[in-house]
């Protein structure tokens, strides 16, 4: 992995190469940052530098044979970690070496790829992906071996915070006294999902989302698409480049959240002082409740930014706006004015205390039949 195929964080790159050249290398850091800034491209491009003893600022030319290895994600010296589900050929205690060949082929085909991207490949339908102590242990067990090479051991956790309470407190046990030589690196998009003694063990570094200018000149290199088109699909990313790269293939018509949407807040507008539209509601609920739990924590977060594009229209931004559903004879304009300063927070609220109860395995009938009858309430306040 090239630095120089890592969008933007210029100055990241900038401190991890010139921290590796004087030999200060922490033996833990947190790479925390949104989806689709760079931050598990970043961790492989460094961890290749400090296992090729690369030295000119970039990962090609020093030592061609250890570089070489990173082209197929196989360097021997070079461990995994994320999360995982029980599938048809794992059915029990699933760990991240038994999907190792399923990993190298999602990281090389979009190393910017998201939780969600990930989930899909494992085909999660109703699960929750996790970190389980197996893997912890499975840490304990490769990194108390000496390396294949003779240098160091790195170990790149994706999506730490989904590690579970026993994973935890037996990775911490190996953070407060590393093997030598070993490198963690611990990413994640929710640092304050990680324990507090873990975060206070390791280097934190955070990153920004990219430019727009930044997504449409790698959409224009990479994907041979024209500049406006690029600029366009650029301003939806809001600072993702996998979004960006779903919006450039269509892919995010896979599900149709707007039309969901829409459905959703027709019935429940309709609902007050209708009985007849609570059964609308009853069904859409269980419509909804019927698909995986990603899915629907996915669904819920479009939901959040659908009432704040529809109150930044309210509040007459419509620079920022940059949604729009393609529903016939629904406009986001239209809509707006029943989106304001009075009951935006309780309708966050409500749509984050779905997805929490979701997420924790509640009953998703019941929590979205209950989040739709208080919407009735709130999408009227004036």
């Amino acid at each position: 992995m090239l630095f120089s195929e890592i969008l933007g964080q210029e100055y990241i790159k900038s401190h991890l190469t010139q921290s590796a050249n004087l030999g200060r290398i922490p033996h833990a850091q947190l790479f925390v940052g949104p989806e689709g800034s760079g931050t598990l491209p970043m961790a492989i491009a460094y961890a290749q530098y400090i296992l090729c003893s690369n030295s000119n600022g970039e990962n090609r030319g020093e030592n061609e044979s250890c570089n070489l290895k990173f082209d197929k994600i196989s360097h021997p010296d070079l461990h995994f970690i994320y999360p995982t589900v029980s599938t048809e050929d794992v059915k029990n205690k699933p760990k991240s070496i038994d999907f190792i060949s399923d990993w190298r082929a999602f990281v090389l085909q979009n190393p910017y790829g998201g939780l969600f991207d990930w989930y899909t490949t494992l085909g999660v339908n109703n699960k929750q992906g996790l970190i389980r102590v197996e893997d912890a242990s499975d840490i304990v067990k490769t990194l108390s071996l000496k390396s294949y090479e003779g240098g160091y051991k790195v170990m790149i956790i994706w999506m730490a915070d989904k590690m579970n309470v026993e994973a935890s407190n037996k990775l911490l046990k190996l953070l407060e006294e590393p093997p030598e030589k070993t490198v963690f690196i611990l990413i994640s998009e929710q640092e304050e999902d990680i324990i507090q003694t873990i975060r206070s063990r390791c280097q934190v570094i955070h990153f920004g989302v990219l430019s727009e200018s930044c997504i449409a000149e790698a959409l224009v290199i990479n994907n041979k698409i024209d500049h406006k088109r690029a600029a366009t699909i650029a301003h939806q990313a809001q600072g993702n480049y996998n979004k960006a790269l779903h919006l450039c293939k269509n892919e995010d018509d896979e599900f149709p959240f707007d039309e969901w949407f829409v459905t959703w807040v027709r019935a429940a507008f309709k609902a007050k002082g209708n009985a007849a539209a609570i059964q609308d509601l009853i069904q859409w609920s269980e419509q909804i409740a019927g698909l995986g739990r990603e899915t629907q924590k996915k669904f819920l977060v479009f939901c959040i930014e659908m009432f704040r594009q529809a109150l930044l229209l309210n509040y007459e931004t419509p620079s920022l706006v940059y949604l729009e559903p393609k529903v016939e004879k629904f406009q986001l304009a239209n809509f707006a004015p029943f989106v304001n300063g009075n009951n935006i927070q309780d309708i966050f609220n409500e749509l984050s205390d779905a997805m929490y109860h979701i997420e924790r395995n509640g009953n998703a009938k019941i929590i979205l039949t209950d989040l739709s009858i208080k919407l009735t309430r709130l999408i009227h306040k004036k």
